[in-house]
């Protein structure tokens, strides 16, 4: 039986967009999708999802195509337009801040905040949310990690973590998941980017023990808040507003632990979670 190529329909988003393009640069190079997945290292069924906007791709899978097709930065441009459309819509001009933020300070009662998470602890946490099926799992999971990636760039922001106690104690997956997870936190702690304290049980009660929050701060100065809770979040930009919520979290930071004693507190609880 002959094969025939699934339709696309590139300009129905970014990400069917990438799909048809790739399909496109593939063509006229006279390559099958075997041949391609051995250029760049990849599988002939996940470059055949691609092009079908089944799947979201990979970090990786961009740069590569690039340099197959000589694109340059054709296929970054796309994926990274495709990046932001995996999210809802109300988180939008969040994540437009966060990409151009210098500055990035977050507390997580709960879970840890998603530029924190492996790719494990993000998988099992995702998986929590029974109305996303695998494969949405799976993309949020890419997304997630493709936010990390500024983080390893020349030019990084500066972030400094609140993890509330019951952060280290929850365990999220097996044992091995938390121990991995704490062992990437520890290595944040203090860094020249990024610091990590622990807000201790012993502190008691305080104004952000309900939800997570993050303040952004951006090239111009300017911060905006973005305080989630369980089925959403929101976005404030009034300063008045943004001012209520940098209190707080001034406030969060003079209570609790000091780095070293954040680490010492990470170090303890990764003692209960060995193999």
């Amino acid at each position: 039986m002959t094969f025939k190529p699934q339709p696309l329909t590139p300009y129905v988003s970014a990400r069917h967009y990438f799909g048809s393009e790739q399909r496109r640069h593939r063509e006229r190079a006279g390559l099958s999708l075997v041949q391609l997945a051995g250029i760049v290292n990849s599988s002939k069924s996940t470059l055949g999802r691609i092009e079908t906007a089944e799947l979201m791709p990979p970090p990786d899978i961009p740069s590569r195509l690039d340099i197959a097709f000589g694109t340059d930065k054709h296929f970054h441009g796309l994926y990274e337009l495709a990046r932001r459309e995996i999210h809802p819509d109300q988180y939008q001009r969040y994540m437009d801040f966060e990409f151009r933020a210098e500055v990035i300070e977050q507390y997580g009662a709960q879970a840890l905040p998603g530029l924190l998470q492996t790719e494990e602890y993000a998988r099992t946490f995702l998986r929590c949310q029974e109305d996303l099926s695998a494969e949405q799992v799976e993309e949020r999971v890419t997304a997630r990690m493709s936010r990390q990636e500024r983080q390893r760039s020349e030019n990084p922001p500066f972030r400094w973590a609140i993890i509330d106690e019951a952060v280290l104690r929850r365990q999220m997956g097996g044992a091995a998941c938390m121990r991995e997870q704490l062992a990437s936190l520890l290595k944040q702690v203090d860094t020249p980017d990024s610091k990590v304290q622990v807000m201790p049980f012993s502190a008691g009660l305080h104004s952000l023990l309900g939800g997570a929050l993050t303040l952004l701060t951006l090239p111009d100065g300017t911060c905006v808040a973005y305080e989630e809770g369980i089925q959403a979040g929101h976005l404030y930009e009034d300063p008045v507003a943004v001012k209520k919520w940098r209190r707080q979290y001034d406030v969060l930071r003079a209570n609790s632990l000091t780095l070293d004693e954040s680490a010492e507190r990470i170090r303890t609880a990764m003692e209960g979670y060995r193999p």
